[in-house]
């Protein structure tokens, strides 16, 4: 299981999800250009204990990590998607991939994705903020595989 970020906006939603990744042992992998600079003392600050700069896989762009594919479904989580979380069957070597908070992934990463699932929320609600749906896609995916801590 990975955690990947497509063009993350917000420092601190990063250093959530890298709060995250740390407490559930999973990789974390970002997609560039970010809407921050992405520095080290940034990352430091954004994650505090729980992430170092290192342990973060960095693309330069979409192109770079698509040439860099690793195994396993490309699952989008978006409020486009077309299968709910609940009724999803994760497999233990998916690579979770969030959009960004202001726009989602653009067409390329949607028609990129092996499975769209959403995560259901209450009608007129609009969306759980991009740290939130990782801890609860990344939590129940892992507890589907057997892969939690």
């Amino acid at each position: 299981m990975k955690i990947i970020l497509y063009q993350p906006d917000m420092a601190g939603n990063l250093g959530a999800v890298m709060r995250s990744a740390a407490c559930y042992g999973v990789p974390l992998e970002v997609i560039e250009p970010c809407g921050f600079p992405l520095t080290a003392k940034t990352l430091r600050r954004a994650a505090m204990d729980y992430g170092s700069p290192e342990r973060l896989t960095r693309h330069a762009s979409w192109e770079a990590f698509i040439a860099q594919q690793s195994e396993g479904r490309l699952v989008l989580l978006t409020t486009q998607g077309a299968t709910p979380l609940t009724d999803f069957e994760f497999r233990a070597n998916d690579r979770l991939l969030f959009g960004r908070e202001s726009a989602g992934a653009p067409p390329e990463v949607h028609a990129a994705a092996d499975a769209r699932i959403i995560i259901p929320i209450a009608k007129g609600a609009r969306s759980f903020n991009l740290a939130t749906s990782v801890a609860i896609a990344s939590y129940e995916a892992l507890r589907q595989t057997d892969g939690l801590p």
